[in-house]
Protein backbone atom coordinates (compact mmCIF):
# COMPACT_ATOMS: atom_id res chain seq x y z
CA UNK A 1 0.00 0.00 0.00
CA UNK A 2 1.43 3.06 -1.15
CA UNK A 3 1.02 6.60 -0.06
CA UNK A 4 0.43 7.44 -3.83
CA UNK A 5 -3.09 5.64 -3.74
CA UNK A 6 -4.25 8.02 -0.47
CA UNK A 7 -3.55 11.45 -2.51
CA UNK A 8 -4.14 12.66 -6.06
CA UNK A 9 -2.50 15.08 -8.72
CA UNK A 10 -3.63 18.92 -9.24
CA UNK A 11 -6.43 18.35 -11.52
CA UNK A 12 -7.81 16.00 -8.79
CA UNK A 13 -7.26 19.11 -6.13
CA UNK A 14 -8.38 21.42 -8.50
CA UNK A 15 -11.98 19.75 -9.08
CA UNK A 16 -12.43 19.06 -5.36
CA UNK A 17 -11.86 22.47 -4.17
CA UNK A 18 -13.49 23.89 -7.18
CA UNK A 19 -16.42 22.32 -5.34
CA UNK A 20 -15.34 22.92 -1.79
CA UNK A 21 -13.59 25.97 -1.61
CA UNK A 22 -16.95 28.38 -2.31
CA UNK A 23 -18.94 26.43 0.78
CA UNK A 24 -15.79 26.44 2.73
CA UNK A 25 -15.46 30.12 2.07
CA UNK A 26 -19.09 30.83 3.06
CA UNK A 27 -19.28 28.75 6.01
CA UNK A 28 -16.40 29.70 7.22
CA UNK A 29 -17.90 33.10 6.99
CA UNK A 30 -20.76 32.00 8.51
CA UNK A 31 -19.51 30.64 11.13
CA UNK A 32 -16.58 33.36 12.06
CA UNK A 33 -19.55 35.70 12.20
CA UNK A 34 -21.82 33.63 14.29
CA UNK A 35 -18.65 33.36 16.84
CA UNK A 36 -18.92 37.52 16.32
CA UNK A 37 -22.60 37.53 17.30
CA UNK A 38 -21.86 34.69 19.90
CA UNK A 39 -19.49 37.41 21.64
CA UNK A 40 -21.56 40.10 21.62
CA UNK A 41 -24.67 38.05 23.31
CA UNK A 42 -22.14 37.17 25.50
CA UNK A 43 -21.13 40.23 26.26
CA UNK A 44 -24.56 41.16 27.29
CA UNK A 45 -24.35 38.36 30.07
CA UNK A 46 -24.01 34.86 30.56
CA UNK A 47 -27.94 34.20 31.41
CA UNK A 48 -28.24 35.92 27.91
CA UNK A 49 -26.23 33.57 26.19
CA UNK A 50 -27.44 31.04 28.02
CA UNK A 51 -31.32 31.53 26.51
CA UNK A 52 -30.13 32.02 23.25
CA UNK A 53 -28.00 28.88 23.21
CA UNK A 54 -30.75 26.99 24.36
CA UNK A 55 -33.11 28.39 22.22
CA UNK A 56 -30.48 27.54 18.95
CA UNK A 57 -30.27 24.06 20.40
CA UNK A 58 -34.18 23.80 19.23
CA UNK A 59 -33.64 25.92 16.30
CA UNK A 60 -30.46 22.85 15.39
CA UNK A 61 -33.12 20.41 15.07
CA UNK A 62 -35.46 22.24 12.38
CA UNK A 63 -32.24 23.17 10.93
CA UNK A 64 -31.14 19.10 10.19
CA UNK A 65 -34.53 18.25 8.95
CA UNK A 66 -35.15 20.62 6.36
CA UNK A 67 -31.52 19.52 5.67
CA UNK A 68 -32.07 16.22 5.66
CA UNK A 69 -35.43 16.28 3.27
CA UNK A 70 -33.26 18.62 0.81
CA UNK A 71 -30.84 16.03 1.21
CA UNK A 72 -32.71 13.41 -0.51
CA UNK A 73 -33.56 15.18 -2.81
CA UNK A 74 -29.98 16.03 -3.45
CA UNK A 75 -28.94 12.56 -3.97
CA UNK A 76 -31.20 12.49 -7.11
CA UNK A 77 -30.51 16.36 -8.43
CA UNK A 78 -26.68 15.70 -8.25
CA UNK A 79 -27.32 12.55 -10.69
CA UNK A 80 -29.82 13.48 -13.15
CA UNK A 81 -27.36 16.51 -13.28
CA UNK A 82 -24.67 13.91 -13.66
CA UNK A 83 -26.71 12.16 -16.60
CA UNK A 84 -28.22 16.10 -18.09
CA UNK A 85 -31.37 15.38 -17.76
CA UNK A 86 -32.45 18.85 -16.48
CA UNK A 87 -36.21 18.20 -16.39
CA UNK A 88 -35.17 15.33 -13.33
CA UNK A 89 -33.17 18.16 -11.60
CA UNK A 90 -36.22 20.83 -12.03
CA UNK A 91 -38.57 17.89 -10.02
CA UNK A 92 -36.22 17.44 -7.34
CA UNK A 93 -36.32 21.22 -6.74
CA UNK A 94 -40.19 21.38 -6.28
CA UNK A 95 -40.10 18.59 -4.20
CA UNK A 96 -37.12 20.81 -2.34
CA UNK A 97 -39.64 23.54 -2.22
CA UNK A 98 -43.02 22.01 -1.25
CA UNK A 99 -40.96 19.90 1.54
CA UNK A 100 -39.42 23.33 3.32
CA UNK A 101 -42.97 24.96 3.05
CA UNK A 102 -44.58 21.89 5.10
CA UNK A 103 -41.35 21.37 7.76
CA UNK A 104 -41.42 25.57 8.79
CA UNK A 105 -45.21 25.19 8.99
CA UNK A 106 -44.63 22.04 11.52
CA UNK A 107 -41.63 23.73 13.37
CA UNK A 108 -43.51 27.07 13.86
CA UNK A 109 -46.61 25.21 15.35
CA UNK A 110 -44.34 23.21 17.46
CA UNK A 111 -41.68 26.06 18.47
CA UNK A 112 -44.60 28.43 19.28
CA UNK A 113 -46.97 26.38 21.38
CA UNK A 114 -44.48 23.89 23.31
CA UNK A 115 -41.19 26.52 22.85
CA UNK A 116 -41.20 27.49 27.28
CA UNK A 117 -41.54 23.68 27.88
CA UNK A 118 -38.35 22.58 25.86
CA UNK A 119 -36.07 25.22 27.31
CA UNK A 120 -36.70 24.61 30.45
CA UNK A 121 -35.40 20.94 30.09
CA UNK A 122 -31.56 22.71 29.88
CA UNK A 123 -32.82 24.54 33.04
CA UNK A 124 -32.37 21.62 35.85
CA UNK A 125 -28.77 22.00 36.74
CA UNK A 126 -27.26 23.47 39.79
CA UNK A 127 -27.33 27.27 39.53
CA UNK A 128 -29.80 30.22 40.87
CA UNK A 129 -33.32 29.90 40.24
CA UNK A 130 -33.64 33.63 39.43
CA UNK A 131 -30.69 33.28 36.44
CA UNK A 132 -32.90 29.84 34.90
CA UNK A 133 -36.04 31.77 34.98
CA UNK A 134 -34.36 35.25 33.46
CA UNK A 135 -32.31 32.25 30.72
CA UNK A 136 -36.04 30.79 29.90
CA UNK A 137 -37.50 34.64 29.26
CA UNK A 138 -34.59 35.64 26.95
CA UNK A 139 -34.60 32.02 25.46
CA UNK A 140 -38.31 31.96 24.46
CA UNK A 141 -37.94 35.74 23.43
CA UNK A 142 -35.45 34.91 21.00
CA UNK A 143 -37.13 31.95 19.49
CA UNK A 144 -40.20 33.44 18.55
CA UNK A 145 -38.76 35.81 16.83
CA UNK A 146 -36.58 33.46 14.95
CA UNK A 147 -39.58 31.52 13.87
CA UNK A 148 -40.31 34.47 11.48
CA UNK A 149 -36.75 33.72 9.77
CA UNK A 150 -37.66 29.61 9.11
CA UNK A 151 -39.38 29.69 6.04
CA UNK A 152 -36.82 31.87 3.96
CA UNK A 153 -34.54 29.61 5.34
CA UNK A 154 -35.76 26.74 4.04
CA UNK A 155 -36.75 27.87 0.81
CA UNK A 156 -33.16 29.53 0.67
CA UNK A 157 -31.65 25.90 1.28
CA UNK A 158 -33.69 24.42 -1.49
CA UNK A 159 -32.53 26.78 -4.03
CA UNK A 160 -28.80 26.64 -2.73
CA UNK A 161 -28.47 22.90 -2.67
CA UNK A 162 -29.85 22.56 -6.25
CA UNK A 163 -27.12 25.38 -7.36
CA UNK A 164 -24.39 23.77 -5.36
CA UNK A 165 -25.12 19.93 -7.11
CA UNK A 166 -25.46 21.54 -10.40
CA UNK A 167 -22.02 23.34 -10.13
CA UNK A 168 -23.05 26.67 -9.31
CA UNK A 169 -21.36 26.99 -6.01
CA UNK A 170 -20.53 30.47 -6.16
CA UNK A 171 -24.21 31.78 -5.90
CA UNK A 172 -24.79 30.59 -2.76
CA UNK A 173 -21.61 31.42 -1.18
CA UNK A 174 -22.15 35.06 -2.23
CA UNK A 175 -25.67 34.72 -1.07
CA UNK A 176 -24.40 33.84 2.13
CA UNK A 177 -22.26 36.45 2.51
CA UNK A 178 -24.50 39.35 2.07
CA UNK A 179 -26.48 37.19 4.55
CA UNK A 180 -23.54 37.11 6.83
CA UNK A 181 -23.05 40.58 6.82
CA UNK A 182 -26.75 41.98 6.92
CA UNK A 183 -26.64 39.61 10.02
CA UNK A 184 -23.19 41.17 11.51
CA UNK A 185 -24.39 44.91 11.05
CA UNK A 186 -27.42 44.69 12.55
CA UNK A 187 -26.52 42.82 15.15
CA UNK A 188 -24.40 45.34 16.28
CA UNK A 189 -27.22 48.04 15.47
CA UNK A 190 -29.90 46.42 17.14
CA UNK A 191 -28.04 44.60 20.27
CA UNK A 192 -26.60 47.34 21.36
CA UNK A 193 -28.51 50.29 20.24
CA UNK A 194 -25.85 51.92 17.59
CA UNK A 195 -26.56 54.64 15.25
CA UNK A 196 -30.30 55.43 17.40
CA UNK A 197 -31.64 52.29 17.08
CA UNK A 198 -33.39 51.01 20.39
CA UNK A 199 -31.29 48.47 22.54
CA UNK A 200 -32.86 45.08 21.80
CA UNK A 201 -30.47 42.83 23.57
CA UNK A 202 -31.11 38.87 22.67
CA UNK A 203 -34.32 40.53 20.46
CA UNK A 204 -32.15 42.27 18.24
CA UNK A 205 -30.03 39.51 17.61
CA UNK A 206 -33.31 37.38 16.43
CA UNK A 207 -34.14 40.42 14.17
CA UNK A 208 -30.88 40.62 12.52
CA UNK A 209 -30.85 37.17 11.78
CA UNK A 210 -34.67 36.97 10.19
CA UNK A 211 -33.51 39.84 8.09
CA UNK A 212 -30.57 38.40 6.91
CA UNK A 213 -32.24 35.11 5.80
CA UNK A 214 -34.90 36.94 3.74
CA UNK A 215 -31.98 38.59 1.98
CA UNK A 216 -30.40 35.84 1.25
CA UNK A 217 -33.33 34.25 -0.12
CA UNK A 218 -34.16 37.66 -2.30
CA UNK A 219 -30.33 37.19 -3.68
CA UNK A 220 -30.53 33.40 -4.64
CA UNK A 221 -33.72 33.39 -6.12
CA UNK A 222 -33.22 36.69 -7.81
CA UNK A 223 -30.38 35.23 -9.42
CA UNK A 224 -31.53 31.67 -10.36
CA UNK A 225 -34.51 33.25 -12.38
CA UNK A 226 -32.46 36.09 -14.27
CA UNK A 227 -29.56 33.11 -15.06
CA UNK A 228 -31.44 30.35 -16.94
CA UNK A 229 -28.99 30.03 -19.73
CA UNK A 230 -26.85 29.07 -17.08
CA UNK A 231 -29.21 26.93 -15.37
CA UNK A 232 -31.98 25.76 -17.21
CA UNK A 233 -34.24 24.00 -14.75
CA UNK A 234 -35.33 27.00 -12.95
CA UNK A 235 -37.13 27.93 -16.40
CA UNK A 236 -40.93 27.35 -15.72
CA UNK A 237 -40.43 26.03 -12.19
CA UNK A 238 -43.63 27.09 -10.91
CA UNK A 239 -45.48 26.88 -14.04
CA UNK A 240 -46.54 23.88 -12.17
CA UNK A 241 -45.63 22.27 -8.91
CA UNK A 242 -45.99 18.22 -10.80
CA UNK A 243 -43.58 15.69 -9.74
CA UNK A 244 -43.49 12.47 -11.32
CA UNK A 245 -45.29 9.67 -8.99
CA UNK A 246 -42.12 7.44 -10.08
CA UNK A 247 -39.58 9.77 -8.75
CA UNK A 248 -41.53 10.87 -5.92
CA UNK A 249 -41.77 7.67 -4.73
CA UNK A 250 -38.09 6.94 -5.08
CA UNK A 251 -37.16 10.21 -3.32
CA UNK A 252 -39.51 9.37 -0.77
CA UNK A 253 -38.25 5.84 -0.69
CA UNK A 254 -34.78 6.74 -0.55
CA UNK A 255 -35.14 10.36 1.04
CA UNK A 256 -37.53 9.73 4.04
CA UNK A 257 -34.43 7.60 5.83
CA UNK A 258 -32.30 11.02 5.45
CA UNK A 259 -35.23 13.32 7.19
CA UNK A 260 -35.91 10.81 9.73
CA UNK A 261 -32.15 10.61 10.22
CA UNK A 262 -31.29 14.11 10.82
CA UNK A 263 -34.43 14.36 13.13
CA UNK A 264 -33.13 11.50 15.13
CA UNK A 265 -29.59 12.49 15.13
CA UNK A 266 -30.19 16.15 15.79
CA UNK A 267 -32.99 15.14 18.58
CA UNK A 268 -30.03 12.59 20.37
CA UNK A 269 -27.65 15.41 20.35
CA UNK A 270 -29.96 17.40 22.21
CA UNK A 271 -30.60 15.14 24.24
CA UNK A 272 -26.68 14.62 25.07
CA UNK A 273 -26.64 18.16 25.27
CA UNK A 274 -29.39 18.33 27.98
CA UNK A 275 -27.04 15.48 30.16
CA UNK A 276 -24.57 17.77 30.09
CA UNK A 277 -26.99 20.98 31.45
CA UNK A 278 -27.72 18.38 34.42
CA UNK A 279 -24.26 19.60 35.35
CA UNK A 280 -24.81 22.54 36.26
CA UNK A 281 -25.74 26.61 34.30
CA UNK A 282 -22.37 26.98 33.82
CA UNK A 283 -21.85 24.38 31.58
CA UNK A 284 -24.56 25.53 29.05
CA UNK A 285 -22.54 28.64 28.78
CA UNK A 286 -19.15 26.65 28.40
CA UNK A 287 -20.42 24.36 25.80
CA UNK A 288 -21.92 27.30 24.26
CA UNK A 289 -18.70 29.05 23.68
CA UNK A 290 -16.70 25.41 22.83
CA UNK A 291 -18.96 24.50 19.99
CA UNK A 292 -18.76 28.00 18.47
CA UNK A 293 -15.18 27.68 18.29
CA UNK A 294 -15.57 23.96 17.25
CA UNK A 295 -17.87 25.32 13.72
CA UNK A 296 -15.22 27.87 12.65
CA UNK A 297 -12.36 25.39 13.05
CA UNK A 298 -14.22 22.20 11.63
CA UNK A 299 -15.08 24.43 7.69
CA UNK A 300 -12.81 22.40 6.19
CA UNK A 301 -14.01 19.01 6.70
CA UNK A 302 -17.57 19.96 6.59
CA UNK A 303 -17.11 21.34 3.04
CA UNK A 304 -15.18 18.61 2.25
CA UNK A 305 -17.62 16.26 3.36
CA UNK A 306 -20.50 18.40 0.71
CA UNK A 307 -18.01 18.07 -2.04
CA UNK A 308 -17.88 14.33 -1.76
CA UNK A 309 -21.48 13.62 -1.69
CA UNK A 310 -21.41 16.10 -4.71
CA UNK A 311 -18.95 14.83 -6.87
CA UNK A 312 -19.06 11.09 -6.01
CA UNK A 313 -22.97 11.09 -6.96
CA UNK A 314 -21.99 13.35 -10.25
CA UNK A 315 -19.54 10.05 -10.52
CA UNK A 316 -22.03 8.08 -10.23
CA UNK A 317 -24.63 9.27 -12.58
CA UNK A 318 -22.03 9.66 -15.55
CA UNK A 319 -21.57 5.61 -14.91
CA UNK A 320 -18.03 6.38 -13.68
CA UNK A 321 -16.25 2.86 -13.07
CA UNK A 322 -16.40 1.57 -9.47
CA UNK A 323 -12.36 1.47 -9.24
CA UNK A 324 -12.28 5.04 -10.03
CA UNK A 325 -14.55 6.62 -7.61
CA UNK A 326 -13.11 4.20 -4.90
CA UNK A 327 -10.10 5.59 -5.21
CA UNK A 328 -11.42 9.71 -5.50
CA UNK A 329 -13.31 9.21 -2.36
CA UNK A 330 -10.27 7.34 -0.77
CA UNK A 331 -7.98 10.84 -1.65
CA UNK A 332 -10.96 13.50 -0.44
CA UNK A 333 -11.21 11.78 2.86
CA UNK A 334 -7.83 11.99 3.15
CA UNK A 335 -7.56 15.19 2.63
CA UNK A 336 -10.38 16.04 5.18
CA UNK A 337 -8.60 14.21 8.23
CA UNK A 338 -5.05 15.89 7.32
CA UNK A 339 -6.78 19.47 7.24
CA UNK A 340 -8.67 18.46 10.22
CA UNK A 341 -5.70 17.38 12.04
CA UNK A 342 -4.24 20.86 11.03
CA UNK A 343 -7.02 22.68 12.15
CA UNK A 344 -7.72 20.77 15.73
CA UNK A 345 -3.92 21.66 16.82
CA UNK A 346 -5.44 25.22 16.07
CA UNK A 347 -8.06 25.20 18.13
CA UNK A 348 -6.47 23.59 20.89
CA UNK A 349 -3.40 26.18 20.30
CA UNK A 350 -6.48 28.82 21.44
CA UNK A 351 -7.96 27.35 23.85
CA UNK A 352 -7.25 29.36 26.59
CA UNK A 353 -7.99 32.28 25.09
CA UNK A 354 -10.91 32.19 23.11
CA UNK A 355 -12.95 32.63 26.39
CA UNK A 356 -11.62 35.36 27.22
CA UNK A 357 -13.67 37.32 24.93
CA UNK A 358 -16.89 36.58 26.69
CA UNK A 359 -18.47 38.81 29.39
CA UNK A 360 -18.82 35.31 32.04
CA UNK A 361 -17.05 33.96 35.22
CA UNK A 362 -13.52 32.28 35.52
CA UNK A 363 -15.33 29.18 36.20
CA UNK A 364 -17.06 29.37 33.13
CA UNK A 365 -14.10 30.14 30.82
CA UNK A 366 -11.94 27.42 32.91
CA UNK A 367 -14.35 24.54 32.12
CA UNK A 368 -14.80 26.10 27.94
CA UNK A 369 -11.38 25.57 27.58
CA UNK A 370 -11.02 21.83 28.82
CA UNK A 371 -13.81 21.12 26.65
CA UNK A 372 -12.60 22.71 23.31
CA UNK A 373 -9.02 20.90 24.05
CA UNK A 374 -11.39 18.06 24.12
CA UNK A 375 -13.35 18.29 20.94
CA UNK A 376 -10.03 19.46 18.88
CA UNK A 377 -8.63 16.46 19.76
CA UNK A 378 -11.55 14.65 18.12
CA UNK A 379 -11.90 16.57 15.37
CA UNK A 380 -9.66 14.63 13.01
CA UNK A 381 -12.42 11.50 13.29
CA UNK A 382 -15.23 13.56 13.02
CA UNK A 383 -13.86 14.26 9.52
CA UNK A 384 -13.57 11.14 8.57
CA UNK A 385 -17.15 10.10 9.68
CA UNK A 386 -18.86 13.17 8.20
CA UNK A 387 -16.98 12.20 4.66
CA UNK A 388 -18.16 8.41 5.21
CA UNK A 389 -21.83 9.70 5.92
CA UNK A 390 -22.04 11.47 2.39
CA UNK A 391 -19.89 8.67 0.28
CA UNK A 392 -22.22 5.93 1.56
CA UNK A 393 -25.54 8.62 1.05
CA UNK A 394 -24.19 9.83 -2.55
CA UNK A 395 -25.43 6.46 -3.96
CA UNK A 396 -28.67 5.99 -2.58
CA UNK A 397 -28.18 4.44 0.47
CA UNK A 398 -30.47 5.80 3.05
CA UNK A 399 -31.44 3.28 5.32
CA UNK A 400 -27.39 2.24 5.44
CA UNK A 401 -26.81 5.49 6.32
CA UNK A 402 -29.47 6.13 8.56
CA UNK A 403 -28.18 3.50 10.62
CA UNK A 404 -24.94 4.81 10.34
CA UNK A 405 -25.63 8.11 11.67
CA UNK A 406 -28.79 8.12 13.76
CA UNK A 407 -28.53 4.11 14.68
CA UNK A 408 -25.04 4.87 16.01
CA UNK A 409 -26.18 7.88 17.94
CA UNK A 410 -29.01 6.22 19.82
CA UNK A 411 -27.14 3.06 20.32
CA UNK A 412 -23.88 4.30 22.20
CA UNK A 413 -23.26 8.12 22.93
CA UNK A 414 -27.09 8.86 23.62
CA UNK A 415 -27.37 5.70 26.47
CA UNK A 416 -23.56 6.95 27.32
CA UNK A 417 -25.07 10.38 28.06
CA UNK A 418 -28.24 9.27 29.84
CA UNK A 419 -27.09 6.60 32.33
CA UNK A 420 -23.49 8.82 33.54
CA UNK A 421 -25.35 12.10 33.55
CA UNK A 422 -28.60 10.64 35.55
CA UNK A 423 -26.90 7.59 38.00
CA UNK A 424 -23.46 8.31 38.53
CA UNK A 425 -21.79 11.62 40.11
CA UNK A 426 -19.33 11.98 37.43
CA UNK A 427 -18.28 15.63 35.95
CA UNK A 428 -18.39 17.49 33.07
CA UNK A 429 -15.32 16.92 32.11
CA UNK A 430 -15.12 13.04 32.10
CA UNK A 431 -18.54 13.04 30.60
CA UNK A 432 -17.49 14.96 27.87
CA UNK A 433 -14.77 12.83 27.12
CA UNK A 434 -16.44 9.93 27.32
CA UNK A 435 -19.10 11.02 24.59
CA UNK A 436 -17.25 12.40 22.20
CA UNK A 437 -14.50 9.47 22.10
CA UNK A 438 -17.29 7.00 21.61
CA UNK A 439 -17.52 8.31 18.10
CA UNK A 440 -13.66 6.48 17.55
CA UNK A 441 -16.05 3.48 17.05
CA UNK A 442 -18.17 5.13 14.43
CA UNK A 443 -14.87 6.15 12.36
CA UNK A 444 -13.86 2.16 12.18
CA UNK A 445 -17.49 1.15 11.46
CA UNK A 446 -17.64 4.40 8.96
CA UNK A 447 -14.04 2.98 6.81
CA UNK A 448 -15.23 -0.54 7.17
CA UNK A 449 -18.84 0.75 5.16
CA UNK A 450 -16.65 2.40 2.79
CA UNK A 451 -14.48 -0.86 2.15
CA UNK A 452 -17.28 -2.77 1.25
CA UNK A 453 -18.23 -0.81 -1.72
CA UNK A 454 -22.24 -2.26 -0.86
CA UNK A 455 -22.97 2.20 -1.48
CA UNK A 456 -22.06 2.65 -4.89
CA UNK A 457 -24.89 2.58 -7.45
CA UNK A 458 -26.35 4.55 -10.21
CA UNK A 459 -30.08 5.76 -9.66
CA UNK A 460 -30.79 7.33 -12.48
CA UNK A 461 -30.16 4.16 -14.39
CA UNK A 462 -33.40 2.81 -12.65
Amino acid sequence: MTLKRFFGDRAFYRRMFTVALPIMIQNGITNFVSLLDNIMVGQVGTVQMNGVAISNQLLFVFNLCVFGAVAGAGIFTAQYYGSGDHEGVRSTLRYKLMAGVLLSGAGAVIFSVFGRELIQLFLRGEGSIADAAASLEYGYEYLLIMLIGILPFALSNAYSSTLRETGQTMVPMVGGIIAIFVNLILNYVLIFGRFGAPQMGVAGAAVATVVSRYAELAFVALWAHTHTVKVPFFKGLYRSMHIPGRLLRQILIKGSPLLINEFFWSAGLTIINQSYSTCGLDVVAAQNISSTLYNLSGVAYMAIGNAVGILIGQMQGMGEREDVIRDSTRKMITASALSCTLFGGLMAAVSGVFPLFYNTTDSVRSLATSLICISAAIMPFNAITHASYFTIRSGGKTLLTFIFDSGFMWAVPVPLALCLSRFTGIGIVPLYLICHFADLLKCVVGLYMLKSGTWIKNLTAE
